[in-house]
């Protein structure tokens, strides 16, 4: 998996963690391509390299070859099972997992369903008639079907499975997808826009200064595991999100790589483990932390007026981000919150303050709005840093 890739599964996720808490029920799903001339230019690359020579031009370069070449059989399922780990690593889980090779053997049953017609010895999808941009060829005249035909048979399993609403995560290469899909949405019987498809923008890692340029194919690419080793997960979840996921993003690696409050991750959770801490010590003096005391006759500050108000936004803010697929504005938000609380935080002290209980209360309220948002994004919430 690359850190393209990565983007899209961060992103998805958090999309899902968003719809989840909208009261949705999500099933996630990854789309595995075991199958195809893609597939088999990967086969080649690798039995090239267990020959002793080059890779075909238009096949796979890179180390990651010369380690896959030294297991015996077919090189697709260690593969897999490298993008599983990865996957488990970042903090993706998928509740299922389709394939291609499987997806293929309904192709008949899903092209039966659908509006075609015959042109020059091959079969076509009427597509322009549900609002693409043009038709699509579903079998080609030699008789071998497409990718598109593939995408049916995949549009058509997962409605069978009883789904109201399919949510693609595509790379920027896709545009041309949107109008296909939902095409095919409506020729098998359902609204085009019950299929979504989210499109996400490229990837640029910026190091000491410098961009690096990545090509899949050519191997000067960089890994998601790779950008694991250097930043963590937490900071690779957090700044693969941190754009709306239609804008091309720069991560400076150095920045996420730093333990300090210069780095917005940092700095949020910094903000939960100095509640954590002031919690704990609220405990260590006797005070019930389930159960503050607040007087609320008490006037506020302007500090902790503000902090409230903050925290108010959350659920509006929340809800709005699930119903645009905007998972960028959570990390956004949690760094508001987390200035407002840093702000009241060094201006007034809390244990020991005639607002003692208020003050509790709105660290506490302050440190569960954080771990939330957090966690939508896939990022824990230290108690201690």
């Amino acid at each position: 998996l690359t850190v393209a890739h990565g983007r899209n599964g961060a992103y998805g996720d958090a999309v899902a963690r968003l719809l989840a808490i909208a009261g949705h029920d999500v099933e996630r799903e990854f789309y595995y391509n075991d199958a195809g001339a893609q597939i088999e230019r990967f086969r080649a690359s690798v039995e090239a390299v267990r020959r002793g020579e080059d890779p075909p031009e238009d096949g796979y370069q890179g180390d990651y070859l010369n380690e896959l070449a030294t297991v015996s059989g077919d090189p697709v399922p260690p593969m897999l099972a490298r993008i599983e780990s990865t996957l488990e690593r970042f903090r993706i889980r998928f509740d299922t997992w389709e394939r291609q090779s499987e997806v293929e053997a309904e192709i008949a049953e899903a092209i039966a369903l659908l509006d075609t017609y015959e042109e020059e010895g091959a079969l076509w999808a009427r597509t322009s008639a549900h609002g693409d941009d043009k038709d699509r060829v579903l079998v080609r005249a030699d008789g071998t079907p497409t990718y598109f035909a593939a995408d049916a048979a995949y549009v058509r399993r997962k409605y069978a499975k009883g789904f109201d609403r399919l949510v693609y995560v595509l790379g920027a290469d896709h545009h041309g997808y949107v109008g296909r899909l939902q095409a095919l949405a409506e020729m098998l019987g359902h609204p085009r826009d019950s299929l979504e498809v989210l499109i996400y923008q490229l990837v640029q890692l910026v190091e000491r200064g410098e961009a690096k340029k990545m090509s899949k194919r050519r191997g000067d690419v960089v890994f998601l595991d790779e950008l694991l080793d250097t930043i963590g997960v937490d900071a690779a979840r957090w700044y693969l999100v941190s754009r709306g996921h239609d804008q091309t993003m720069e991560i400076d690696v150095d920045l996420a790589a730093e333990k300090t409050q210069k780095n917005p991750v940092y700095y949020v959770q910094y903000a939960h483990a100095r509640i954590a801490g002031i919690l704990r010590n609220a405990g260590e003096s006797g005070l019930a932390t389930d159960r503050y005391k607040a007087d609320l006759a008490v006037p506020l500050v302007t500090e902790e007026r503000e902090l409230v108000k903050r925290l108010l936004e959350f659920p509006a803010l929340a809800a709005e981000s699930a119903q645009r697929r905007a998972a960028h504005a959570i990390p956004t938000y949690a760094i508001r919150v987390a200035d407002d609380f840093h702000r009241f935080y060094h201006q007034h002290r809390v244990l020991g303050s005639e607002s003692e209980g208020f003050r509790l209360a709105l660290a506490r309220a302050t440190q569960l709005v954080v771990a939330r948002c957090l966690d939508l994004i896939g990022v824990e919430a230290p108690e201690t840093m």
